[in-house]
């Protein structure tokens, strides 16, 4: 049986990627793709929970960086191993609302956490599997953080400083450069419509 193809959407808070990512499904499913989506943090009851803890406005206390790094990796593995190896085995392709590369961007680039360290936990955890596909929406961050604030209170990573996104926006960057033959940068700057020209290009090539 053909393997299914794994797609990944990422940006900083606000890009529009949430939104996009309804409309890739639709696209697919006109095309007769078998697909299901999930997300991360979450996807299985453990990324769920692990997803409550992160979210949880700063005032609910924080994790240390790297204890929520391992925590991220772990959940991960169950994800891996529960749902998106599963699918993409029988054919199925995966839909992922975040994945490794966010911990790159978030941990990384927001917190400071060791690049070489969440390097050592993909290659661990992962074992060589990657996305086909990854859809960066790239936006500036004062741009996209009003828009999720017109959208909903702010979760703990959304109420964070200008710089830490300016951080993690710029480890976004660092990947797209480190791994030019899946990430694929949009410029979520533009309106649905033009996002999604350019989404129907790059999907038609699968």
């Amino acid at each position: 049986m053909k393997r299914g193809k794994f797609i990944t959407l990422e940006g900083v808070d606000g890009a529009g990627k949430t939104t996009q990512r309804t409309w890739i499904e639709q696209y697919l499913r006109d095309r007769g793709v078998s697909l299901i989506a999930t997300r991360e943090p979450g996807g299985t009851p453990l990324g769920e929970r692990l997803r409550e803890m992160l979210l949880a406005p700063s005032g609910a206390g924080r994790l240390d960086p790297e204890t929520e790094t391992l925590l991220v990796f772990a959940a991960r593995r169950e994800h891996l191993a529960k749902v998106i190896v599963p699918a993409l085995e029988a054919g199925t392709w995966v839909i992922c609302d975040r994945f490794t590369d966010a911990t790159f961007a978030y941990q990384c680039g927001g917190s400071g956490v060791s690049w070489g360290k969440v390097l050592e936990l993909e290659r661990w955890v992962q074992e060589g599997l990657q996305p086909d596909l990854t859809l960066f929406f790239d936006v500036e961050p004062e741009v996209g953080l009003a828009r999720a604030q017109r959208i909903k209170a702010p979760d703990r990573f959304e109420a964070e400083q200008l710089d830490f996104h300016r951080r993690v926006r710029a480890a976004y960057a660092r990947r797209a450069a480190e791994h030019p033959d899946r990430i694929r940068r949009i410029d979520a700057s533009v309106s649905a419509s033009e996002v999604q020209r350019e989404l129907e290009e790059i999907l038609s090539m699968l």
